[in-house]
């Protein structure tokens, strides 16, 4: 908020985050909340700025979730890196860093946490490719929302299919909780931010914003009346040439479905692809013809 000087906060216990919140409440404010896994770019705090506008009070959390990290995935070489979190979320506008512990998360251990599980929307694309993920993700999000309580949150729609996965989560469960989406903010190139970008090596960098230029391409061939295979194989065709690995280039509705032919309505453009070690995911929506 232009003209507030924020100093966050961190807390790391449960009570003393609560009856924060909870005197936030009596006064009559309104909570904004995002939750992230740390490692901050601008991206998570356009985020911050969304909370902001749309709420007296935001916390963060920062939490690398174990339970959406499948055995051969990253969470052990995923960087945490707190201190330039605090500072980038205090500069953004947030009043309160939540940093939960495993135990605080997962009071009974994981082996015997309670799991919390969207069916259908969480089966396809990513969810087909990493099984289990979006288990975890509900899991820890309902576990935050339980904790931190919040009238809004706000999620990106770089993450399209969780953004529409805890939408239906919210939905299903109830919460009283506004879900808000961010654009996807993006390099000068086109690239997507993510705290995988790290991981590319200069090489792998100059490549990487192939993504977006493939994603572009699809938008324009489904404008020209291309049919979806042909349009999904030929982005699947440039992306290899490019040096990456295919999980999925897909045309979808809104809602993750195939649409159906000559049928109009807005369409997403979604891609999965690995570069070496590193896993890019990026969408782009467009108007169905």
């Amino acid at each position: 908020m232009v003209g507030r000087l924020v100093v966050i906060e961190t807390i790391t216990t449960l009570p003393e985050l609560r009856d924060r919140i909870a005197g936030w409440k009596r006064a009559g404010l309104r909570v904004g909340f995002v939750p992230t896994m740390g490692n901050l770019h601008a991206g998570h705090q356009s985020l911050v700025g969304i909370a902001r506008g749309a709420a007296d009070r935001v916390v963060a959390s920062v939490f690398v979730n174990p339970t959406q990290f499948g055995p051969a995935e990253d969470f052990a070489r995923y960087p945490r890196t707190p201190e330039s979190d605090a500072n980038g979320l205090a500069s953004a506008g947030c009043d309160v860093l939540w940093l939960p512990s495993p135990e605080t998360m997962y009071p009974l251990g994981i082996d015997n946490a309670v799991l919390v599980r969207v069916p259908g929307i969480t089966d396809v694309l990513d969810g087909a490719h990493r099984p289990g993920h979006f288990d975890g993700v509900c899991t820890v999000v309902a576990r935050l929302f339980n904790q931190v309580g919040p009238d809004v949150a706000v999620f990106g729609r770089k993450d399209y299919q969780q953004l529409a996965v805890i939408r239906h989560m919210v939905a299903d469960l109830a919460f009283p909780i506004e879900v808000l989406a961010g654009e996807t903010v993006r390099e000068g190139d086109g690239l997507a931010m993510s705290s995988r970008n790290q991981y590319l090596s200069a090489e792998e960098r100059a490549i990487a914003p192939e993504v977006h230029r493939t994603l572009l391409a699809m938008a324009a061939d489904h404008g020209r009346g291309v049919e979806p295979a042909a349009l999904e194989a030929e982005a699947v065709s440039r992306l290899e040439a490019a040096g990456f690995v295919v999980d999925y280039a897909v045309v979808r509705t809104p809602g993750l479905m195939q649409p159906v032919a000559g049928e109009p309505g807005p369409r997403v453009a979604l891609v999965a692809a690995r570069l070496g070690g590193t896993r890019l995911i990026d969408n782009l929506e467009f108007t169905g013809a």
